[in-house]
């Protein structure tokens, strides 16, 4: 079977990485330009001690719902890309329960960057917003930080989705088995993001100082272990 030339070249902007976690993912060969976004009066820059880290991770199925002619969203959402997990994030996290954020001012993300890694958090001006507001606080560079957390992101391994697909079941349930596809990791070092009506949103993972996983702090919350949730 031949295949074209657009396919071939969408394929190899493709790293092994954001091909393992997306089972279908094209990068447009032209993106819309990202904003600068900035601290505001809501979200104030703030200088503070980092005492841990969490990697979010976002389930599209559902964030993707209503979203599917949203053209902030369209790579995500529309068209031929088919996503499941998705990096939402690497946070640094405080020592109490605020965490630093907006730490210096700084430019546009390179384009190259966002090329790199928009299989894994495939929207440009998410990854604008998460280098500017938690990235400065972390790395000097948004490659030197989005080459951390898309590696702790391409670590991670992923229950079953589509067997849980319409299922409804405890978070404490949902959190077994996504540990019990990482060898080592327990229930207690992560926690359930889940909205109002019930469906499970974002799987965050707790982190220390070292990236090495830990048992989340309990002012962080989350879903309780008896909470009911629904997979989309």
């Amino acid at each position: 079977m031949r295949i074209g030339l657009p396919v071939l070249l969408a394929a190899l902007l493709v790293t092994p990485a954001c091909a393992k976690k997306a089972p279908s993912c094209e990068v447009p060969a032209t993106l819309p330009r990202p904003m600068l976004e900035g601290p505001s009066v809501d979200q104030p820059r703030r200088l503070l001690p980092t005492g841990g880290y969490t990697l979010a991770v976002s389930w599209s199925p559902q964030y993707c719902i209503d979203k599917s002619s949203s053209p902030q969203d369209h790579i995500r959402c529309g068209g031929a890309n088919s996503f499941g997990f998705t990096l939402h994030g690497l946070w640094p996290d405080g020592e109490g329960a605020l965490w630093p954020q907006y730490c210096k001012p700084t430019r546009l993300v390179p384009d190259k960057v966002i090329r790199e890694h928009l299989c894994s958090t495939p929207s440009p001006q998410l990854i604008q917003h998460e280098w500017e507001k938690h990235g400065t606080c972390m790395s000097k560079t948004p490659a030197d930080y989005f080459a951390k957390s898309g590696k702790l992101f391409a670590e991670l391994a992923f229950p079953d989705m589509k067997a849980l697909s319409g299922r409804t079941m405890t978070a404490a349930d949902f959190q077994r088995k996504f540990a019990d596809a990482n060898p080592g990791m327990r229930p207690e070092e992560m926690r359930l993001n889940v909205g109002k009506s019930g469906w499970m949103e974002e799987v965050w993972i707790c982190l220390d100082k070292q990236f090495h996983r830990r048992a989340c702090p309990a002012h962080q919350g989350g879903a309780a272990p008896g909470q009911v949730v629904r997979i989309r």
